[in-house]
């Protein structure tokens, strides 16, 4: 074992610090390293409140000797307030800074100072300010300690994560809109700091649909520990020592594969946008309604968009059953599942939402609940990579004549460029469609000038990814596929070189020439 006491007896050597994580309050629960430490030290430091007691002290008391030097660190507030000049963090700073010299003076004359930390040092605890005044200073070392969150996951007997899943750790300061977009986003989520803060965490929890599967913890491992359902919890009773648990969705207690839920009332349809591509463009909503889907529809390239979550169930399909897609998955939701019906963007924009409303609006649906959630749609993904071509009004126009013919198409071509606004084009071409882009082209160039700007932005945000800009009078059609947009700029878009050319910029100004 490393000797860490005596080494005042070394001349002129500076002391040892340690940070000694106590584990989550059962004594029992610190490491051997911690109490071996402790014993060692010439001073042993703590936090307390005013009134003077130390739930750090209390858990380590018995490996105190009445020989150690203890340095109390007494906060000069904890939720009151503060007449400091510099606020209750100005009062907090200068409390850290004064128990900092204190705990340097005794390593200066070469006493090794242990610091009890509850839980774990560096993992929301009160040690980390003074490792960050000190350890640059003084030889350091951290000991680790179990935290909360492993103890209120081990005292209700429910896994935290499994394969693949993200936990989210939180604290209820947040703000309740924060909160609620973190805890609807990942799959397990412990939320830290409760007390005053429960009422707003619970608000966040019932928002991001997640209430029922919260659990709460409070004062995990020490006398007066309570656990339970989070919704039945009075908030009038939570203390700071206490923590919401949002557990593994991935399988039952039973160990057993994830049961069939009960279909006692219809599930419901959720229509979600992943964006043009990856998981780096879905919002915090659509994540958590990907994640609580007990089935995912959709069109096989976007549902393989979507990480495999053991138990929930795929049904991927060609890309042209837009209706069948839509009725599967209403059909599915009237047994009590929880669909999430995936589409490419937003699903708003020539793409499922339509669908799956047209087929909602029958009388066999009627009951069934459908949410749309909005993703990034392609005209605003490829618009950003370009700079800010759609800056002012602009028309959206899908080139595709499979849905509608293309004299409609043409008479809104015609006009949107004779009103000179910038044309955000969908679809414009594929395998069986190779003439549109061409057309096009001929009849926007009877109210644009050749040199207008066109972006051609594809695969935005995929592998493939590229942005060009060409003039308008040079758009080749023969470079433009399905996965390509194009936006075509008004009188007023411009396009720009910075960085000494290296970079180009499409933007359309926000005004516009009076009498234009």
């Amino acid at each position: 074992m490393e000797n860490a006491q005596n080494t005042h007896n070394t001349q002129n050597a500076p002391g040892k610090l340690y940070g000694v994580g106590l584990g989550p309050g059962d004594p029992s629960l610190m490491t051997v390293r911690a109490v071996e430490v402790i014993a060692a030290a010439d001073v042993v430091a703590y936090h307390s409140a005013r009134h003077g007691r130390s739930i750090a002290r209390a858990i380590a008391a018995k490996h105190i000797r009445a020989d150690h030097v203890e340095e109390p660190l007494v906060y000069p507030v904890t939720t009151e307030t503060t007449d400091h000049p510099g606020g209750y963090r100005g009062a907090l700073d200068d409390f850290y800074e004064e128990a900092a010299a204190r705990l340097a003076a005794h390593l200066d004359a070469g006493r090794t100072v242990a610091v009890l930390a509850e839980g774990d040092p560096l993992f929301y605890g009160s040690y980390q300010h003074m490792h960050k005044r000190l350890a640059h200073r003084y030889e350091t070392e951290v000991i680790p300690g179990v935290t909360s969150v492993s103890a209120a996951a081990a005292r209700l007997g429910e896994p935290l994560v499994e394969a693949e899943e993200v936990l989210t750790i939180l604290p209820g300061t947040l703000p309740e809109e924060e909160l609620t977009a973190r805890l609807a986003s990942t799959d397990s989520a412990v939320v830290m700091k409760l007390g005053r803060t429960f009422g707003k965490v619970r608000g966040a929890l019932e928002r991001s649909g997640r209430l029922d599967e919260a659990r709460y913890v409070e004062r995990a491992t020490m006398e007066g520990e309570r656990t339970g359902r989070l919704a039945d919890v009075d908030p009038e009773s939570v203390p700071y020592f206490s923590v919401a648990v949002l557990p593994s969705r991935v399988a039952p207690l039973t160990g057993g594969p994830a049961k069939e839920p009960v279909p006692a009332a219809p599930g419901e349809v959720v229509v979600v946008g992943t964006g043009p591509a990856g998981p780096l463009w879905l919002t915090p909503e659509t994540r958590g309604a990907l994640a609580a889907a007990d089935d995912l529809v959709g069109y096989t390239t976007y549902v393989d968009r979507v990480p495999h979550r053991p138990g929930q169930r795929r049904h991927g399909s060609d890309n042209r059953v837009e209706s069948e897609r839509a009725e599967f998955a209403l059909e599915l939701a009237r047994r009590g599942r929880r669909v999430a019906v995936v589409s490419g963007g937003d699903p708003g924009v020539f793409a499922m939402a339509t669908a799956v409303l047209e087929a909602a609006s029958q009388d066999t649906y009627e009951d069934i609940p459908v949410r749309v959630l909005p993703g990034v749609t392609a005209a605003n993904a490829a618009a950003a990579r370009a700079g800010a071509p759609l800056g002012h009004d602009y028309a959206t126009i899908s080139l595709s004549d499979r849905l509608k013919p293309w004299e409609v198409i043409a008479e809104r071509l015609a006009a949107a460029a004779a009103a000179d606004l910038v044309l955000a084009l969908y679809n414009p071409g594929s395998r069986s469609r190779t003439w549109q882009v061409g057309k096009a082209r001929e009849l926007l160039l009877e109210h644009r000038a050749p040199d207008t700007p066109v972006v051609l932005g594809r695969d935005i945000g995929g592998p493939e990814e590229s942005v060009r800009v060409v003039r308008l009078g040079e758009l080749d059609p023969a470079e433009v596929d399905m996965r390509t947009l194009l936006i075509v700029g008004s009188s007023q878009t411009r396009v720009v070189r910075r960085r000494g050319g290296a970079e180009q910029v499409v933007w359309t100004p926000r005004r516009y020439p009076e009498g234009g």
